[in-house]
């Protein structure tokens, strides 16, 4: 399997805010590193760089404007002096606040982001274009006859919203690479998150559209980060009605329900006949996860993958969370290893 990768993740250090203490992120670069050399040890798959970062493809996801902040937000930070390790938000535009682009760059953090849960710093917007980068490239192999293709994104995407960052996430890479297929040929992509936490950066950028079909299994959101996208009467709107689906399920949720989960998933992306797959591939389904509450143990991964590649589709992978860091890349290594098994099946 093509592998996808870049080392200017090492660049990308967050800070967030957990209970009152601003603390290093759970999404630290040892994640990457994990998978890397999970990867490398079993000697399976054909790692290649990113292609250069396409600014117009990101734009067609992307708000222009949204992705100019990223991209200068941190040499604005420190030309107007400021000593913090990382800029973060300290104000949001709430319930019954004007939606109005503000001119400062303090309430412009506010403005383009949702939580606390990361900054932006020396590396951000570097890692953060490379990771969109390798999301295209893999989607662009796929569009030229691989079969599959793991994007082993960092910092991860699908939390990113069309103009809005949070959830360790800055560009929405998994929606770069649909958008990618897209315009590459494929009329209609099925978009699965297999991720803990709901995709509703995912959800965002594509609800209003019929030609990216989403449909994303995670914590419920009454209890679970986002909290306020992902419940089950989201159905899309538009254009986009009917082709967005979620199917939240509670803490504690064992492999056999999830699996059950999976299948129906799999089901209604397959009724509209899309021709290429993209998967927010989420790994903090694992039972061991620090943050997240379901029960999956690692040979669950392997079946994953070999289910995954049972849909026959030309997909993309696209690396999400999982925080559970010494254990992800052989949680990754496993649903790959699965996958390549299913496929020869």
């Amino acid at each position: 399997m093509i592998v996808v990768r870049s080392e200017t993740h090492r660049r990308h250090h967050s800070l967030e805010l957990d209970g009152a203490t601003i603390v290093p992120s759970w999404e630290s670069p040892d994640r990457a590193e994990h998978v890397d050399r999970a990867l490398d040890g079993d000697g399976a798959h054909e790692t290649i760089g990113p292609d250069p970062f396409d600014a117009e493809l990101v734009d067609e996801v992307h708000d222009p404007d949204y992705v100019r902040f990223l991209a200068e937000a941190w040499a604005r930070w420190q030309a107007e002096g400021h000593e913090a390790d990382g800029a973060m938000a300290f104000g949001w535009p709430a319930r019954r606040f004007r939606n109005v682009r503000p001119a400062t760059l303090e309430a412009q953090l506010g403005y383009y982001s949702f939580a606390a849960d990361c900054s932006i710093s020396d590396g951000t917007w570097e890692a953060a274009r490379d990771s969109a980068a390798i999301a295209d490239t893999a989607a662009e192999r796929v569009l030229n006859g691989a079969p599959v293709v793991f994007a082993r994104c960092r910092p991860p995407g699908h939390h990113a919203m069309k103009d809005q960052f949070g959830g360790y996430c800055y560009l929405n890479n998994a929606a770069i690479a649909a958008q990618r297929l897209r315009s590459g040929g494929h009329e209609e992509v099925a978009l699965l998150d297999v991720d803990y936490h709901h995709g509703n950066g995912t959800q965002d950028i594509f609800y209003e559209r019929d030609d990216v079909r989403f449909c994303s299994i995670h914590g419920d959101p009454a209890e679970e980060f986002p909290y306020f996208l992902g419940h089950a009467d989201e159905h899309g709107a538009g254009r986009g009605d009917g082709h967005n689906r979620n199917l939240p399920l509670p803490r504690g949720t064992e492999a056999e329900t999830w699996f059950d989960t999976l299948n129906h998933a799999i089901d209604w992306l397959s009724t509209s006949s899309p021709s290429a797959l993209v998967v927010s591939l989420g790994l903090d389904t694992f039972v061991d996860d620090p943050i997240s509450h379901f029960r999956l143990e690692q040979p669950d991964f392997m079946r994953l993958g070999r289910r995954l590649a049972e849909i026959e589709l030309p997909t993309v992978l696209v690396m999400e969370g999982g925080y559970a860091t010494e254990e992800l890349g052989r949680n990754v290594a496993s649903v790959l290893s699965g996958f390549e098994t299913g496929r020869s099946a």
